[in-house]
């Protein structure tokens, strides 16, 4: 299996060129490691990733966040903090909303903001991170910034697929239950399935 950058950018035309040529790169190798090796598991694996990570533009999470904005997206967090004190203010809003849970410590520890969601699949959490190093060789821990690599972006979504085996729903050709293993629901899920059409269009090239 070869893949060019050209087809990345294809898929997403918003993806800067040196992404999509590390993406390229590193992709087929990753795909064999963890089984994402038929053209449907590929093309459902792409129409996701590219979707969750707003056309490959994005691989860590994004928390600048106004007070409204925390709490609606964090409300559980914040009905006994002020909001006012954490707005457009992302290392603190990580290490408040994630402390205590993940693996992480306590907001003092930072590991909020350390191991924050990063990845084509927002791997966030001390937890996962650490689980994540057991199986790609790397120290995550130590390097958390690997994750937003376009080789730790690619690895990281390929073990959380593996993780919650959704090459299943991808052999079946079931978006619906892929979307759910991915986001826990259907969000997105138009944008979804018009990224699957053109993955699996450009997957065949890939193939041939």
């Amino acid at each position: 299996m070869k893949i060019e950058a050209s087809q990345i950018l294809s898929l997403c035309p918003a993806c800067k060129p040196d992404e999509a040529d590390g993406l390229a790169q590193c992709l087929p190798d990753v795909f064999e490691k963890y089984l994402i090796n038929t053209p449907l598991r590929v093309a459902h694996f792409l129409a996701q990733t590219a979707h969750e990570s707003e056309g490959y533009t994005h691989f860590s999470e994004n928390l600048n966040y106004s007070a409204s904005g925390l709490q609606n997206t964090f409300p559980k967090y914040f009905h006994q903090v002020s909001p006012a004190a954490y707005a457009r203010n992302p290392e603190k809003i990580a290490n408040h909303v994630y402390a205590n849970r993940m693996g992480n410590g306590d907001e003092a520890s930072e590991d909020g903001w350390k191991f924050r969601g990063r990845g084509m699949i927002q791997l966030t959490g001390r937890e996962n991170y650490t689980e994540f190093s057991k199986d790609c060789g790397k120290d995550c821990i130590a390097d958390p910034d690997f994750l937003s690599t376009p080789e730790g972006a690619a690895e990281s979504a390929a073990w959380y697929w593996k993780q919650r085996d959704i090459n299943k729903p991808a052999d079946a050709d079931d978006v619906v239950m892929v979307t759910k293993l991915i986001n826990g629901g259907t969000l997105g899920l138009d944008e979804r399935k018009a990224l699957l059409v053109k993955a699996k269009v450009i997957v065949k090239q890939m193939f041939s």
